[in-house]
């Protein structure tokens, strides 16, 4: 069973849902000298009924299942208002990009690809929860930080977005997007630098995974989706005016 924390210093529970059980031993290893606790489950059916009971500070979630695949488990937590701030990192041994791509289209985080080196996941893992934190320790420091252009709001204590006053669900890596682009309207941001502000500088990702989430972001946030502009060759920007 999943254990929760009851004080801010207890440790991160990751929860390793993989049908492999030599790479299940390979990831508590080095998660458990790292200082995480970790469960390990090996179906994806019985992986949703323990989330509802306790959930894990993190995921890391093989795309080939018995039972409910993976890119179907992935859905089912995204789409759950209890379950949907879960972050979720993907372990796929597949070579096309095809499912990478439509995982993380249904929220995930990120991914890594097997074979995979340990030192990578921990790099990933830690990145995606200081993430987590940093978005609370900015709540609490800045409660009422608001980024506002026209009627796209996005609070960071919240970690809400609304357009025209309905809510937006985000993804951690895709708020983190917008948060970056309302900080600067107008300004070009390189792949490396939105990939520092929304993932971090110590984690390998490949330009692909950043045109990725900017493809949702664009179709979550409706009209203004069109404010987000390629630069060809250089980057992103979000533009300063929903009419130019």
């Amino acid at each position: 069973m999943l254990k929760t924390s009851h004080s801010a210093s207890a440790k991160k529970t990751i929860l390793v849902i993989d049908d492999e059980a030599d790479i299940r031993e390979i990831l508590r290893y080095n998660l458990t000298e790292e200082g995480y606790q970790v469960e390990l489950m090996e179906d994806g059916d019985k992986a949703l009924q323990t989330l509802h009971q306790k959930r894990p500070d993190l995921i890391l979630l093989d795309l080939m299942l018995p039972g409910i695949p993976g890119l179907e488990f992935c859905k089912q937590v995204k789409r759950d208002p209890e379950l949907e701030t879960i972050p979720i990192i993907m372990i796929t041994a597949k070579s096309s990009e095809t499912d990478v791509i439509v995982g993380l289209e249904l929220g995930a985080d990120d991914y890594i690809t097997k074979p995979f080196s340990p030192k990578e996941v921990l790099a990933r893992v830690k990145a995606l929860l200081r993430r987590t934190d940093e978005n609370r320790r900015i709540g609490d420091v800045q409660s009422s930080k608001e980024y506002t252009f026209e009627n796209l709001k996005l609070n960071i204590s919240r970690h809400e977005v609304h357009v025209d006053a309905k809510e937006v669900k985000l993804t951690t890596t895709e708020f983190r997007i917008l948060q970056c682009f309302l900080s600067r309207l107008g300004h070009v941001f390189s792949r490396d630098e939105l990939i520092d502000f929304a993932v971090g500088k110590d984690v390998s990702v490949v330009d692909r995974t950043i045109d990725v989430h900017i493809t949702n972001l664009r179709k979550k946030i409706g009209r203004y989706g069109s404010c987000i502009e390629s630069i060809r060759s250089v980057g992103y920007r979000f533009k300063d005016s929903l009419q130019g």
